[in-house]
């Protein structure tokens, strides 16, 4: 895992994205926020096990029927599966290392 600064691929609603193996941030700044850095290494576990192309397809996918569902971007994103386990154990800093293989599923 590796951590850069790239502030031009991101949407200006987002702080961070993760793309095996880069957590890319907006803003040197973030390179201190433990809880979002918590929540990318969520993303890191989760791509990782996912083969990293089966994560991307699952998350548009799941957008996809998120956004079917609740007629609205922000929400669409909000529930989507990777995204509810890593808001769910962001503060939990050891969740990374102890989470158990396909966490996310207890989200779906």
């Amino acid at each position: 895992m590796k951590i850069v600064v790239f502030p031009y691929i991101l949407h200006k609603s987002f702080a961070a994205i993760t793309i095996f193996p880069l957590i890319i941030l907006k803003n040197k700044a973030l390179k201190n926020d433990i809880i979002l850095i918590n929540h990318e290494k969520i993303h890191i576990k989760q791509q990782i096990e996912m083969l990293w192309f089966l994560f991307f397809i699952w998350f548009l996918l799941e957008y996809l029927f998120r956004l079917i569902q609740y007629q609205n971007f922000y929400w669409a994103y909000k529930n989507i599966s990777f995204e509810r386990e890593a808001y769910a154990n962001e503060c939990d800093l050891d969740y990374p290392e102890k989470r158990k293989l396909f966490g996310f599923i207890k989200y779906l």
